[in-house]
């Protein structure tokens, strides 16, 4: 079955950093490109990152840039997520999500918080 679980969210004040996991389980990741997006109550989920399968291609929402940095270690299976320099208004539901055969494959999602 395949499975992707998010985990390394949490509270943090403004300015402060958290790292996102998002580890894959029923398949090998390093097939597959990743996402991550993010969804704050009463919005729609946006994205906010993306990754090729290699690692070689990354791209960034214009909130994220030069703040985020994704990353991935294909024998762990999983992809990062470093947030740095955090604002109020990244406060949301964090999630990472695949695709394959044209379904898409999302997570449980990782809740972060950020207020002082």
């Amino acid at each position: 079955q395949l499975q992707l679980v998010e985990s390394g969210g949490g509270l943090v004040q403004p300015g402060g950093s958290l790292t996102l996991s998002c580890v894959a389980s029923g398949f090998t990741l390093d097939e597959y490109g990743i996402g991550w997006f993010r969804q704050a109550p009463g919005k729609e989920r946006e994205g906010i990152s993306c990754i090729s399968s290699s690692g070689g291609s990354t791209n960034y929402a214009d909130s994220a840039k030069g703040r985020f940095t994704i990353s991935r270690d294909n024998g762990q299976d999983t992809v990062y997520l470093q947030m740095n320099s955090l604002k109020p208004e990244d406060k949301a539901v964090y999630y990472c999500k695949t695709t394959k055969w044209g379904t898409d494959y999302w997570g449980q999602g990782t809740q972060v918080t950020v207020s002082s």
